[in-house]
């Protein structure tokens, strides 16, 4: 597999034109920053040394301002303020550039973690937390951009910018550009010691920072249950303990990069006192004019400013090194169910709407199965009822109709097709689901009975609420359908969200319903009259319904039942008193 930096850069290219404006802006800095120092050498060595004008660039600017020394000093003047003003201008160009390249591309990677994230299993979302994965996401989903603007882009400036004024101060000064180079070996002694402790200590940050975010995730989302329970105190304790971890591995990770900065700082102070003496003694013996000191003295700050963004380069190296270990823990998970390569649609004609289990053996947990061995047909346009103990294993057996999950052994075959071979975008348009508990989105209540039919009419999205039972008290609301709702529905009873969950799988109009106490949240009143609507409308369906109320499976054609993931009973008739939990 290629190395983490080597895929993170597969981003670039679809930035080329971007990338390649960054580029040009940067050659032009470099030259604008190297030409900073000549007009106060310019100005001392030939203005107010009185040697007059030498060489083409002096000639020309001895042409443009004449002879008169303040015609001179105002034009050289009148150049540091040009060059200073070219100099922001680009810096900000350059800014704003790199912000949208780098935007779009950390947004472009965070779109592929999303993405990859709603492929994965439910498996391997019940062993993460939310929290942790929407940092992944949102956060160390920059790791591109901090590779490629904080770290490429920056070690391309400054190796460019060190050729450029290691050559004019070689040019000046052999001897200076010399110790220049001599001075920056320890920089790279101290690149190589510190950057591998750097590297961890931010990996460990970013995990606590995330682990962080989980634990604020699950309480907020748990408020009114914190709140019920007077677990308020309990939970600021949790948070409070995870937040001081947290901010030791930030401490952690800031040490060696305080280390670092106090080592560097030592490096250049020392190699400035060098070059200021050695200059000194050659300009008292007039080897140097004391505009060329001034302007080695101004190249060597310049100079150790790109070297110093080279050291610091292990430091965002080490930044985007943690943030991709951690998205690429996303993106190369393989607990998914997708598509094979050879997937087909799924069938829509012979035996549409026929869903049977064989021998079907499925678990959560290595060696402790849920289902075992579990064979059922269901027939289409039949009512099976799913009836058995909590835990006995009737949703996990719905989630398999639907492949939310792959069978251990066994099959599950939908219109006749194992669901494994058929694409999962044609088998779940094949079935229209109302889970135990309603998921409801942030969005208007028209738009969330239209969640898995967008292009349906008004005039149909009002027919399922009315087949749900749920069109009064839409009409109550404030802006009736337009009404945007709360977060998880948290401004609606529980009814009234199963109700709306009821009208958005109606509204489908698949063939094949998997009802998950439906009716769980409604009173008997309520539920009588969404039963009778289900009635008419799972005529010519299969339909499975989990229940475990009387009521709720009166209308059954058969019922089932599951005890401790196994099948082993059946109810062919009409009398109910008779069923049994068990073999």
């Amino acid at each position: 597999m290629k190395p983490w930096w080597q895929r993170l850069l597969g981003y670039a290219p679809k930035e080329a034109w971007g990338l390649g404006a960054v580029g040009t802006l940067t050659l032009l800095s470099v030259a604008i920053e190297t030409l900073k120092p000549w007009p106060m050498k310019l100005l001392v060595d030939n203005v107010l040394e009185g040697k007059g004008m030498t060489g083409e660039v002096d000639a020309l600017l001895e042409r443009i301002s004449g002879d008169a020394p303040t015609a001179q000093v105002g034009l050289l003047a009148l150049a540091t303020v040009l060059l200073a003003v070219a100099s922001n201008l680009l810096g900000a160009v350059q800014r704003y550039v790199q912000t949208l390249v780098g935007g779009r591309i950390h947004y472009r990677l965070a779109e592929d973690v999303f993405a990859q994230l709603q492929q994965l299993s439910l498996s391997f979302h019940a062993r993460s937390q939310a929290g942790d994965l929407m940092r992944r996401v949102m956060s160390d989903s920059g790791c591109v951009k901090d590779l490629i603007l904080s770290v490429c882009l920056p070690a391309i400036t400054a190796l460019l910018s060190l050729v450029a004024m290691f050559g004019v101060m070689w040019a000046l000064s052999p001897m200076l550009a010399l110790l220049a180079l001599v001075a920056a070996v320890p920089l790279v002694w101290l690149m190589h010691w510190l950057s591998g402790r750097m590297s961890d200590t931010v990996y460990v940050q970013q995990q606590m920072e995330g682990q962080l975010n989980a634990v604020a995730e699950q309480s907020l989302g748990a408020l009114p249950l914190v709140q019920a329970f007077g677990r308020e105190r309990r939970e600021r304790e949790r948070f409070r303990k995870v937040s001081r971890q947290t901010l030791g591995a930030y401490l952690s990770a800031l040490a060696p990069q305080l280390q670092f900065r106090i080592g560097v700082g030592a490096v250049m102070a020392t190699a400035t006192a060098a070059l200021l003496t050695l200059g000194g003694l050659r300009v008292m013996e007039g080897e140097l004019t004391i505009g060329t000191l001034l302007v080695s003295l101004s190249y060597l700050a310049s100079l150790y400013a790109p070297l110093e963004t080279l050291a610091y380069l292990s430091v965002s190296y080490a930044g985007a090194a943690a943030g991709a270990r951690r998205v690429l823990e996303v993106l190369d998970a393989t607990d998914k169910v997708s598509d094979k390569p050879d997937a087909i649609e799924l069938p829509k004609d012979g035996q549409r709407g026929t869903v049977r289990l064989e021998s079907v053996c499925f678990g959560y947990e290595p060696g402790h199965p849920v289902l075992k061995d579990v064979t059922l047909e269901v027939r289409p346009g039949e009512m099976v009822a799913l009836v058995g103990a909590t835990g006995s294993g009737k949703t996990t057996l719905a989630m398999l109709i639907s492949r939310f999950y792959d069978t251990w052994q066994g099959q599950v075959l939908v219109n006749g097709v194992d669901v494994r071979t058929v694409k999962l975008a044609s088998l779940r348009a094949e079935i229209a689901l109302v889970p135990q508990e309603p998921f409801l989105l942030p969005l208007s209540v028209a738009d969330n009975i239209a969640y898995g039919r967008p292009d349906a009419s008004w005039a149909e999205i009002e027919a399922a609420a009315k087949a749900a039972n749920a069109h009064e008290f839409i009409e109550r609301m404030p802006q009736g359908y337009d009404t945007v709702l709360g977060e998880r529905g948290v401004t609606l009873s529980g009814g009234q969200r199963q109700r709306l969950s009821i009208a958005r799988a109606l509204l489908k109009d698949a063939p094949i319903l998997i009802l998950d106490e439906p009716t769980s949240a409604l009173d008997n009143e309520t539920e009588r009259s969404v039963m009778d609507a289900l009635h008419h409308l799972m005529k010519g369906r299969t339909t499975l319904m989990i229940a475990h109320r009387p009521t709720t499976i009166q209308r059954a054609d058969r019922e089932v039942v599951l005890n401790g993931g196994v099948l082993c009973g059946f109810d062919w008739g009409k009398n109910r008193s008779t069923l049994k939990f068990g073999p």
